[in-house]
């Protein structure tokens, strides 16, 4: 079981002026190309909705979401819950979410940083990292593959 964590107090902040922007249809991308959504899961323990602002990447035709501060509040929802909803641009799709086992999360984060991905500094592994590394990195920030509409 990885350890539990908690965002740092910027990205809270982050979240809590990127919500109503992102909830009155403003479509905005993370640093680059890497469009910004609002991820809506279940709370594993009051069954309510949960929402929180998040990076998809974008990978040979495949969404997935990665935790850049490891396994924080909504992994651990979705991890309960294996689906939910992407909203962008008053669009609203359901999704479903798998996690990938630790040698696959590890090769979409390495293709992904070594692609530019601008939230590498958190995984603290460089495009020349080698791949032991990435897996040591993919054993603490997890990796969600997403799955057309529920």
């Amino acid at each position: 079981m990885t350890k539990t964590k908690k965002a740092p107090w910027f990205a809270t902040l982050g979240n809590k002026l990127t919500v109503p922007l992102l909830r009155a249809g403003v479509k905005l991308n993370g640093t680059g190309n890497y469009p910004m959504y609002l991820l809506t899961v279940r709370g594993r323990k009051s069954g309510q909705p949960r929402t929180v602002p998040i990076v998809t990447i974008e990978r040979n035709g495949n969404r997935y979401l990665a935790s850049p501060y490891g396994t924080v509040a909504w992994v651990r929802n979705l991890q309960a819950a294996g689906e939910a909803t992407l909203t962008r641009g008053g669009r609203v799709e359901t999704v479903k979410a798998r996690e990938l086992p630790q040698r696959e999360a590890a090769l979409v984060l390495q293709a992904d940083i070594k692609g530019g991905n601008p939230f590498a500094r958190y995984y603290q592994v460089t495009a020349e990292s080698s791949f032991e590394e990435f897996e040591r990195v993919a054993a603490s920030h997890p990796v969600f593959l997403l799955q057309g509409a529920v």
